[in-house]
Formats: C-alpha cells, sequence, structure tokens
C-alpha cells in the first residue's frame, strides 16, 4: 500500500536515473543528456521522456525498463512510471520513399567471378555521366571490393551530413559520379570475416543512409552468382532492371544463364534489360583492324538469342584496359579508344532499353521474401 505522506520530487527522480548506465558508453543516462526537461511529478504519478541518437537503438527497450526498476528501488516502489522516448536520428524511410530521387535502379551482375563486371559497370557510369546523365554508383561487394580502385579513390573517406533530421552518408563523388562502396570504411589489407547478415545491414545502409540525391541512374555492382547480398537488395529497393555480364566461354555462359534465371524467378521478377559480352576479342594496338577471339567467338550473342534478350554491347580486350582499371581512369573517359567507344555505345543502348522497359512494363516491387 502507497505511503500517504510518500512524496516524490525532481532530484529525487533524477538520482534515480543516475544509477542507470547506457550499454553502449557504460555512462549513466543522466550525464550523457538522455533525459529530457520534460520531467513531470503528480502524486506517485511519474512521467518523462528518454532521448536516443536513433530509433532503431538496440539498448532502448532495456534502458527504459533499467529506469522503472531504478525509480521503484531508489525513490518509491509505489511510483507510477510513464518513460516516452524520442529519438535525434529520423527513421529510415521505407518504401516507396527510401530513394525518392532515383529514376532508374539497374543491377550489373555475372554469374562467375573474372569475368570483368566492376569494370563494366564503373564504365557503364562514367559513360552515363558522360552522356549528360546524373549518376550512382553503389559497390554492392560487400566481401571484394574493387570500385575504390578503379578510381583511383581509396583512400576516400565520406563524411555525414544533417539532411532533414537524419544523418546521412554523403557518397564520394568522381567523373561526375556518386560513388559508395564499404571499401571506404574498411582497412583494405584485411579479410572481411562478416557474417551474412551483418553484410547486408552495411548494404542496407549504404543505400537507405545516403545522401544519393536526384539521380537517372543508380547503378548496383553486384557480387559475381547469386547470394544473400542478391536477395537483400530485391528485398530493399525495386530494380528497374539487370544487365548481365559474361565472357564468349561455355563455362561462363553456363553461370549467365544462371543469373538470368534469377532474376526472371517468378518471385524476384526484375526484367532482364541484357546481356554485355566482355573480352569478345584482342586487339593490338599497333593493329586496331585485328580481331583475336581468345575466349571463344559471339557465345553471349547466341546465349541472348537462346534466352530472348537483347545483346548490349561487346566489349573488345585491349592492353590500356586493365590499365585504365589499376589507374583509376575508366576507359569511357577516352571516347576515341575502341573500348571507351563501346562503353558509350554500351551506355546508349541501356538508356534505350530502360526507357522501353518502363514504358511497357510496370515498375518493379520489391521482393517479400522471408
Amino acid at each position: 500500500m502507497p505511503n500517504e505522506n510518500e512524496t516524490l520530487y525532481p532530484a529525487l527522480i533524477m538520482d534515480a536515473l543516475k544509477t542507470v548506465r547506457y550499454p553502449g558508453t557504460g555512462r549513466n543516462i543522466v550525464e550523457m543528456n538522455m533525459v529530457e526537461d520534460d520531467l513531470r511529478i503528480a502524486g506517485l504519478h511519474v512521467s518523462f521522456t528518454l532521448i536516443f541518437d536513433k530509433p532503431t537503438d538496440p539498448f532502448m527497450k532495456s534502458v527504459v525498463k533499467a529506469c522503472e526498476a531504478a525509480i521503484h528501488a531508489y525513490a518509491s516502489q509505489h511510483a507510477e512510471v510513464e518513460i516516452k522516448t524520442r529519438a535525434l536520428q529520423a527513421p529510415r524511410p521505407d518504401l516507396p520513399d527510401l530513394l525518392p530521387g532515383v529514376r532508374n535502379i539497374i543491377a550489373v551482375s555475372s554469374g562467375k567471378g573474372g569475368v570483368g563486371k566492376s569494370t563494366v559497370a564503373a564504365n557503364l557510369a562514367v559513360a552515363l555521366a558522360r552522356l549528360g546523365h546524373r549518376v550512382g554508383l553503389l559497390d554492392c561487394d560487400i566481401f571484394g571490393p574493387s570500385v575504390p580502385k578503379m578510381f583511383q579513390i581509396e583512400d576516400a573517406r565520406p563524411y555525414s551530413e544533417r539532411i532533414e533530421g537524419r544523418d546521412l552518408i554523403v557518397p564520394a563523388e568522381k567523373y561526375g559520379v556518386k560513388i559508395l562502396s564499404i571499401g571506404f570504411f574498411v582497412d583494405p589489407d584485411q579479410a572481411m570475416l562478416w557474417r551474412g547478415g551483418m553484410a547486408s545491414n552495411a548494404l542496407k545502409q549504404l543505400i537507405g543512409d545516403a545522401a544519393w540525391g536526384d539521380l537517372d541512374y543508380f547503378i548496383l555492382d553486384t557480387p559475381p552468382g547469386t547470394s544473400d547480398i542478391h536477395l537483400t537488395l530485391v528485398q530493399t529497393i525495386p530494380i528497374t532492371g539487370a544487365v548481365i555480364v559474361s565472357t564468349p566461354q561455355e563455362v561462363a555462359l553456363a553461370d549467365a544463364r544462371k543469373g538470368i534465371n534469377m532474376y526472371q524467378n517468378e518471385k524476384v521478377d526484375v526484367p532482364i534489360l541484357g546481356l554485355v559480352e566482355n573480352m569478345s576479342w584482342f586487339t593490338p594496338a599497333e593493329h586496331p583492324q585485328e580481331k583475336y577471339y581468345l575466349f571463344g567467338c559471339e557465345g553471349v550473342k547466341r546465349l541472348a538469342e537462346e534466352m530472348n534478350v537483347p545483346l548490349l554491347g561487346q566489349i573488345p580486350v585491349v592492353q590500356s584496359i586493365c590499365q585504365n582499371g589499376d589507374e583509376g581512369t575508366p576507359a569511357a573517359l577516352d571516347p576515341a579508344s575502341p573500348t571507351g567507344q563501346a562503353f558509350l555505345q554500351l551506355a546508349a543502348r541501356i538508356v534505350t532499353q530502360t526507357d522501353r522497359r518502363n514504358q511497357e512494363k510496370a515498375p518493379t516491387t520489391i521482393v517479400g521474401i522471408k
């Protein structure tokens, strides 16, 4: 039974709350200014608000319970405690407002590694920017990021900026392309020993907690094969269409079929904009008219006909393309070179295919796979 003479007053409550420590820092919540200046006492009824940085703070529930317990232990066991919570950081918007300024999301994929998918993605982004489009490039390969190297921005350290109540990552920018990669935030010499859930959460942050702004094309450089990352992407954002990259050799074509089937799965249902044949032939710099088919001839063209999807481009192998990638100067910057021309033509065809897809098909919806 409450004692009729029992009285609560603000200093008593604040002293009780000083015994509650925030697990993330070990400091007490009063010292951390987590108690809003709205403490109200009416008899034995106590109400106040706790302030957290983010609405998804993992310690929110435990801190609220600890505050209730502290007041009952140090102020009054009969106190009626009402605690509200407020986040300094506005919550991440839900779809369709997650990327409101992005018109088209293009996933660049491959069935296997080593076919030059990241090279195609990087050069496609640069070529689209050179054609006058607003472009973003997200390196989705959490375990093997390569985009920072391709743009020679390995030392970039994106900062956060407060925009509309949220602290958002500001992407790096080069050659007119906004760029984000997990490679900006980890030691490049250390292996990424992350479980699938950790990688997926990191990817969601790069997508939803970044200031991408208005983009005509948001290019996703996805990991090779089919994985948790691909599932996270189709569950998080509505991908406009996929571009599949392969070399002409049979072993690569077999894996490319799997990549196509993944996007065409009835539960995923992402349109295939077309195929890109990379390393189609080798052309010596001193003999630009000669073609040597190192990995087979037009294998991707035959696969495109078989799968009834467009062949968007054939990218030749020249000595400079590897050098360009290592030096951070994508081949698409040089429209006079054979590869530069090929990437600009590829970008123009993807624009055409994307416009056609948007006219003929309904917008893609996110996948509800558990």
